[in-house]
């Protein structure tokens, strides 16, 4: 039996980016019951792919309660419905056995990874309050993605001047904001900048140097948009939300280091149950970026630890 159920966590304050605000997350939550085991996942639907809780509520609803793991790898296109049947299935079959995910994947047993800490988009004010209150991270994350992002960066980097950043423009820049960037954050020492340009709009970037290396996330989803990467990105940012699961999410990451990208692994907001299996994916990953439960005024039962080391495995209360 598959079973849906729509669940609101607040968040600990608003979270913006360059398309908008959100003050809470709206998941979608998957149990999948079977011999007396009930296995679980989480997806957080995302309109910038056209996704709504109701449009992939159906996707999941129209699938058979006996679907395989195999099977659902075509039933579905990658995206947030299949990313919270795959996670489930895998939780079932790890209850089921009674060893844990990874046992079951093939993968070594996982231990802590650093996370990113975000900082939402705001005022240059704001930002640096921001900055100077989480200072002590290790890498924080900066969403930008306006014509006037130059104050905001200079402000974070005032504020945290110790942090190793990572810029998030969210396709919020043009080539011309760019190219007068990207001297900036090479002196403010950005070690990555994340899909400047609007995905499908980013020829530009295979015709230009790029000595701070750019990661694609909206271009990229699974293993068929990396060929269109090459040469104009140097990393990916997986996401299962997009990939559609940790099945498909592992082939990604694999086929991607084959063919030469580094890899970020990153998450919508959401709860510990959507980083879960995601933690798994971030095992040797360049980058990661599973800071979602942290930006919660709410949680989960069993929720992930986040300390010094970074975030650690999931407790099997949890998942997996």
């Amino acid at each position: 039996m598959i079973r849906t159920t729509a669940d609101t966590f607040r968040l600990a304050q608003a979270f913006t980016i360059s398309r908008g605000s959100k003050t809470e997350v709206r998941a979608l939550t998957v149990r999948i019951s079977r011999d007396g085991a009930t296995g679980r996942g989480e997806c957080v639907p995302y309109a910038r792919y056209g996704e709504t809780l109701d449009s992939v509520r159906a996707q999941i609803e129209a699938l058979p309660p006996d679907i395989s793991r195999a099977a659902l790898q075509t039933a579905l296109a990658p995206g947030a419905a299949r990313n919270a049947v795959d996670c489930a299935l895998w939780d079932l079959a790890a209850k089921q056995a009674g060893q844990r995910v990874w046992a079951l994947a093939g993968l070594p047993p996982p231990g802590p990874v650093v996370t990113a800490f975000t900082l939402s988009l705001a005022p240059p004010d704001q930002m640096r309050a921001a900055a100077v209150a989480n200072a002590q991270r290790p890498v924080l994350k900066i969403k930008l993605g306006t014509p006037d992002d130059m104050p905001r960066l200079e402000a974070v980097h005032q504020g945290a001047p110790s942090a190793r950043l990572i810029i998030d423009a969210n396709e919020g820049w043009t080539p011309e904001i760019y190219r007068d960037l990207a001297p900036h954050l090479l002196r403010l020492g950005v070690a990555l900048v994340e899909q400047p340009l609007p995905a499908g709009e980013d020829q530009m970037l295979a015709e230009i140097a790029r000595p701070l290396p750019v990661c694609a996330d909206e271009s990229c989803h699974d293993r068929e948009s990396l060929a269109a990467l090459k040469g104009k990105y140097d990393m990916v940012n997986l996401k299962l939300d997009k990939t559609g699961g940790l099945t498909e999410a592992l082939a990604t990451r694999d086929l991607a280091r084959a063919m030469g990208f580094q890899v970020m692994v990153g998450c919508m907001v959401g709860s510990s149950l959507a980083m879960a299996p995601a933690v798994l994916l971030a095992q040797g990953a360049d980058w990661t970026d599973l800071d979602g439960p942290l930006l919660l005024a709410e949680d989960r039962a069993h929720p992930l630890i986040y300390d010094a080391s970074g975030v650690h495995p999931p407790d099997a209360n949890l998942w997996g």
